[in-house]
């Protein structure tokens, strides 16, 4: 038990650091910013990256054809290599995007019901939302199951750790995300708890909730999620810098992540993490032109048809749908229905900003937790629509 807990102890920068990525997402605020009269667009984001501090990597497309793309800042700080057009970037919580979609790609194909229960698609699981939590629970992060990413009073460092020894001894286990578990280990370590809520009726963003989902994807296709991610999306869209992360894979241009320290100004790098222990809820890579590859065909309706996609779209509390946030938001003087993906683990953060109602697209990619990224897409998608 000593080495146990001394490992626990070991992951004292960890409490700290994984909050922002963890289930404590809320709904993204409606950010507004003004430009001085007659600067372009490009002059505007330029200007605004280069004040707040920016590092990745952002693309633009407006009326069918990319409008903005650049990069900013360093994709490798020790070395001095910049973030590029072909810089591939861990994007976080967009992967639950994908997710869903593969979910109701089965769905479409009448292969799942989505208002059956767990234990219908995975009929080993034994956890209590096998017969009282839906597919739909699930993807709307209303199932009611307790938040594996929860870490009480994390504005007070030593009550996280103590939360988080506590947490591990009482459930004989090692830390989430500094352990690597395979996807049938996180199932049952991680996501069979009783529910703490009633099914359908508090949204409580969830990355137990996307880790069930991918392990019902895998009992489908009876292959690995990170193969019928390929199968289903990533090859039929030409998405060749895409893929799901592995700690011991070295994926080709890929940024490495920093955090900003305790001082609050200084970079470091993020915490080490098994970034495979995000799975279904967190782990893809991908790039800016890939990741419009598949927005484009998603909200063009090509990956699932107009009846599922009005439902992914339909948002319901928190204003969330099923794998994104819809809300409505004002430009041009003009209200605006929007879809919007955030990702954040550590210092990785992304966007994906589509404008319902109009041919807008803004995508975020950045390795350092140097810039609101809510803000900037906000002041990014108004700016293209003055």
């Amino acid at each position: 038990m000593h080495l146990f807990l001394r490992s626990l102890v070991m992951a004292i920068g960890l409490a700290a650091a994984l909050a922002p990525s963890a289930g404590a997402q809320q709904a993204p605020p409606i950010a507004t910013a003004r430009s001085p009269a007659g600067q372009s667009p490009g002059d505007f984001i330029a200007g605004y990256a280069a004040e707040h501090g920016f590092s990745g990597t952002i693309l633009v497309q407006k009326g069918g054809r990319v409008a903005f793309e650049r990069s900013f800042g360093l994709a490798d700080r020790e070395h001095n290599v910049p973030n590029a057009d072909h810089t591939v970037y861990w994007v976080a919580s967009i992967t639950k995007l994908f997710t869903s979609t593969l979910i109701l790609q089965l769905a479409e194909q009448r292969r799942l019901d989505l208002d059956r229960t767990v234990g219908t698609y995975l009929p080993d699981y034994r956890g209590e939302a096998a017969t009282r939590v839906t597919v739909r629970q699930l993807l709307n992060h209303t199932s009611g199951l307790r938040n594996i990413d929860v870490i009480p009073n994390i504005e007070d460092e030593r009550q996280a750790i103590r939360a988080q020894i506590e947490d591990a001894v009482r459930h004989d286990r090692l830390p989430l995300y500094q352990t690597p578990y395979s996807s049938d280990d996180l199932l049952r370590k991680f996501c069979s708890d009783p529910l703490v809520n009633a099914p359908g009726k508090v949204f409580d963003y969830n990355n137990a909730d996307y880790i069930i989902l991918g392990k019902i994807i895998e009992q489908a296709y009876g292959k690995p999620f990170g193969v019928v991610l390929g199968e289903r999306i990533l090859l039929p869209l030409q998405m060749r810098h895409s893929g799901m992360m592995r700690h011991q894979d070295v994926v080709p241009n890929l940024a490495n992540a920093y955090s900003l320290g305790a001082d609050r100004r200084t970079l470091q790098h993020d915490t080490p993490v098994y970034p495979e222990n995000w799975y279904a809820a967190g782990a893809l890579y991908s790039s800016v032109g890939d990741l419009l590859r598949f927005s484009n065909a998603l909200f063009d309706g090509r990956l699932i048809g107009r009846p599922m996609l009005d439902q992914m779209t339909a948002a319901g509390l928190d204003r969330y749908g099923l794998g994104l946030w819809v809300y409505d938001t004002r430009a041009g003087g003009t209200t605006h229905r929007v879809a919007k993906r955030p990702g954040h683990i550590m210092g990785t953060q992304s966007q994906l900003y589509r404008f319902l109602d109009s041919d807008l697209t803004v995508i975020i990619l950045s390795n350092a937790g140097t810039t609101d990224l809510d803000a900037f897409v906000a002041a990014i998608g108004k700016r293209m629509l003055e």
